[in-house]
């Protein structure tokens, strides 16, 4: 499969950010736990140069714990300030204003030497389509501020949300970056729900992500769906049959609709039904 997408949305949207940019003091990438470093747009290291910078490893609760704590390890040695979380919690931001003012602390200490006292840290915030921006803002923010959804390309522009007296935060729509150099990376976005499904055909896509579980995952499977099969030793079509028939996935004439099992296989995924799970490792 060669996957590749860049709406005309995004060039408009990485022209703002780069417009924008001088007003900020931190920038604030999220990323899916799940595939950070796929999640991660190469052109925002470009566009965050001279900034402070913190990585925050949203949806950690469907990721694999032990590998989460390895990547947090790497983005620190990257010189990020990094964090771990499940955006949907409001309940655990405290740790966030802390790490934005221990990452912008020089930036306070120059101020109140030059007088001024009490400036919002001004951060933005960016990522990829689907990773969690607008859930991140809301819960932050204590209210809905953004609108939120289950598909890429949800927030078109910019906004500015004050997060009590201390930081206002920008919000930017979701970019990626205009050609996936290795397509193992546009797979990765495409299992996550940061490609456009609606360019995608979901069975081939569910073909190559069955060769994914069957080497790292193999029992969530059969754990899921039930199926009495031998996963290692079957073909990726005869298990996306199996999946279509445990749930009842049929075409006329009882015909496994492969599609639709596919459907249902990326929902699992997508929601942590189908348990924690990382794509990738820490490179070498």
């Amino acid at each position: 499969m060669n996957i590749q997408w860049y709406p005309g949305h995004m060039t408009k949207a990485k022209r703002m950010m780069q417009e924008d940019i001088k007003l900020i003091d931190i920038v604030i990438e999220l990323l899916d736990a799940r595939a950070p470093l796929s999640s991660k747009n190469p052109d925002i290291d470009n566009l965050a140069a001279n900034k402070s910078r913190m990585v925050i490893l949203n949806k950690a609760d469907m990721a694999d714990a032990r590998k989460t704590a390895k990547w947090e390890e790497y983005f620190k040695a990257k010189g990020f300030f990094v964090l771990s979380m499940d955006s949907r919690k409001n309940s655990g931001m405290k740790p966030v204003s802390d790490t934005i003012r221990e990452a912008c602390k020089e930036k306070i200490a120059r101020d109140r030497k030059r007088g001024i006292i009490n400036r919002p840290i001004r951060a933005m915030i960016v990522g990829i389509p689907n990773v969690g921006k607008s859930t991140f803002i809301n819960s932050y923010a204590k209210k809905s501020c953004t609108k939120v959804g289950n598909k890429p390309g949800v927030t078109k522009g910019k906004q500015w949300i004050r997060i009590g007296k201390d930081v206002e935060l920008l919000d930017t729509p979701g970019i990626l970056w205009p050609k996936f150099d290795d397509q193992e990376v546009g797979l990765r976005l495409a299992y996550i729900g940061s490609i456009n499904d609606e360019i995608l055909t979901k069975s081939e896509l569910a073909l190559k992500f069955i060769d994914f579980l069957k080497i790292n995952y193999c029992n969530a499977l059969t754990d899921r769906y039930n199926i009495d099969i031998d996963i290692q030793n079957s073909e990726n079509f005869e298990i996306l049959k199996q999946i279509a028939v445990a749930r009842l996935c049929l075409l006329k004439g009882n015909e496994p609709d492969l599609d639709k099992a596919a459907a249902i296989l990326f929902d699992d995924f997508r929601s942590g039904r189908l348990g924690r799970m990382t794509l990738e490792e820490i490179p070498e």
